[in-house]
């Protein structure tokens, strides 16, 4: 039998790096050594993965040495900095951060859409996408397999945490300094109870802020241009119309989108909704006349893309409409990184 390839988990003590740790954990054992890498401060640290505990090393050069895989989950500017030098010592790095999605010489990889992009690593380095990109194109991939994709007109209704434990921090503070108050009636302005706005431009608790991410050209944020550019890389779809408009909402974890898509060849809802169900890494809920459909309550801690509400478009034959959650901790962040490191795994032990 081969030998099991090496992996690092680089920012193994931050939120995502702890949810890696935990999916290691829950995943197929196809890994040798596991080392876990993160900044001087958090060097002796000891972590449980796998029911072993494991010691932290702090990031250097020679933390490399001997690694097969190394998944990096932390800051653009860390990854920038250190994933080449990885690369140069040796792993294959399967990145988490924004350093180097539209990069045209590193793949961004969803398992469930282009696997074989993995191999396309001149720098040995791979690109996990977004997490509200994430979110959504595990769905609209199998349907464009089907019916060619054309345009998508998005919004999103993304969740605290993808705003770092700092966002979570704050709608936490924030949603008990309105508890038991008159707050968001016309007597009692959310203002007035939330001193502290955290990393978001306005109160979270009780309200939805139309804003995520940086202001980027024309009135566009960060957020709503990775979720077009990204689509598009990810789908090999240059040309893809694609309209975002991302918000910001009082969830703990959990980004949801509503979804219109526009195809090529004409679907059907029932069609549709057979694909979703048959489609890898989707779970489909639709079943309105029950009121059964995906919320952020029932999608949190999971790993698939859950689909609901799923519509053939009023006025446009070729559209549909549906409603997308997805974990972004999980699938959004450290599982999609996960599956991309056992991809390579296969390859180290074929």
């Amino acid at each position: 039998m081969s030998k099991k390839p090496s992996l690092a988990v680089v920012g193994a003590t931050g939120a995502v790096g702890t949810v890696m740790l935990g999916i290691l954990s829950e995943r197929p054992d196809v890994w040798g050594e596991i080392r876990l890498i993160a900044s001087a401060r958090s060097a002796g640290k000891k972590l449980m993965c796998r029911g072993e505990e494991l010691t932290v090393v702090a990031l250097s050069p020679e933390a490399f040495d001997g690694i097969d895989v190394a998944m990096f989950d932390v800051p653009d500017e860390v990854s920038a900095e250190w994933g080449p030098i990885a690369a140069s010592r040796g792993a294959v790095v399967v990145d988490n951060s924004g350093a180097f999605r539209m990069d045209a010489d590193i793949p961004l990889v969803v398992p469930e859409v282009n696997p074989e992009q993995t191999k396309n690593r001149p720098r040995g380095i791979i690109s996990n996408p977004n997490c509200t990109t994430l979110s959504m194109i595990v769905a609209l991939g199998a349907l464009h397999k089907e019916y060619g994709l054309k345009e998508l007109v998005v919004s999103s209704y993304q969740a605290a945490s993808g705003a770092g434990q700092a966002g979570i921090d704050a709608l936490k503070e924030q949603i008990a300094a309105v508890a038991g108050t008159d707050a968001g009636t016309n007597a009692g302005d959310v203002r007035n109870f939330v001193k502290d706005l955290g990393p978001f431009p306005a109160p979270l608790a009780l309200n939805v802020i139309p804003w995520a991410g940086s202001l980027k050209a024309d009135g566009y944020s960060s957020e709503e241009l990775k979720v077009r550019n990204e689509s598009r890389k990810i789908l090999g779809l240059p040309n893809l119309k694609v309209s975002a408009t991302c918000v910001r909402v009082p969830v703990i974890t959990t980004h949801s989108l509503t979804v219109h898509a526009v195809f090529e060849k004409e679907p059907s809802r029932k069609a549709a909704q057979d694909i979703l169900q048959n489609a890898a890494g989707v779970k489909l809920v639709d079943d309105p006349e029950n009121h059964k459909f995906p919320t952020p309550a029932d999608v949190v801690g999971t790993d698939p893309t859950w689909v609901g509400r799923v519509r053939k478009s009023i006025d446009d034959p070729m559209a549909l409409e549906m409603f997308v959650c997805g974990d972004n901790l999980r699938k959004g962040a450290a599982l999609n990184t996960a599956q991309i490191a056992e991809l390579l795994a296969v390859e180290f032990t074929a």
